[in-house]
């Protein structure tokens, strides 16, 4: 499955915003080791670049979920998919910060504070304006020959 035009445009938006904020990153610990708090080694470096692999990865994945999961018409199905999506991404997190705390020349901080770049990055964007804003998104309008089921409300699932 390839990415849709629109979803390019944000995981660039992403990468870009996430190498930024990874030089920020990298000028707190080259003041951090000017000051003898933190040694900055190349172990630093590998763990902030791989930190921002794993998150435009992350974010990549998560727009192709969302992609298969729009042409789902089957909303259980659809549910079940992004669940698993969101499992299989967090894992990856995960996974990435135990490696980076078991592997020695690794740092674990340094390759964990990437992950949050998407968070910082969305909500500058929507500061901005550049994205739209939550009440002027369009929901749509339930169907009458859609069951209503009493646990699962996917109403305000937007695709």
């Amino acid at each position: 499955m390839k990415l849709q035009p629109a979803s390019k445009k944000e995981v660039k938006r992403i990468a870009k915003g996430s190498l930024l904020l990874a030089a920020a990153e990298l000028v707190v610990f080259l003041i951090l080791h000017f000051i003898n708090l933190v040694p900055l080694t190349f172990g630093v470096v590998l763990s902030i670049l791989g930190g921002v692999l794993i998150t435009v990865l992350n974010f990549t994945l998560l727009c192709l979920s969302i992609q298969k999961a729009a042409e789902t018409t089957d909303q259980k199905l659809m549910k079940s998919r992004m669940q698993f999506s969101y499992n299989a991404r967090l894992a990856l997190q995960a996974g990435w910060v135990i490696v980076a705390f078991l592997v020695p020349f690794l740092n674990a901080i340094a390759a964990a504070v990437p992950l949050l770049f998407p968070t910082l990055i969305i909500f500058f964007l929507q500061k901005q304006g550049k994205l739209v804003e939550p009440s002027t998104r369009k929901n749509p309008e339930p169907s009458d020959d859609e069951e209503e089921e009493d646990e699962d409300h996917l109403e305000s699932f937007e695709v």
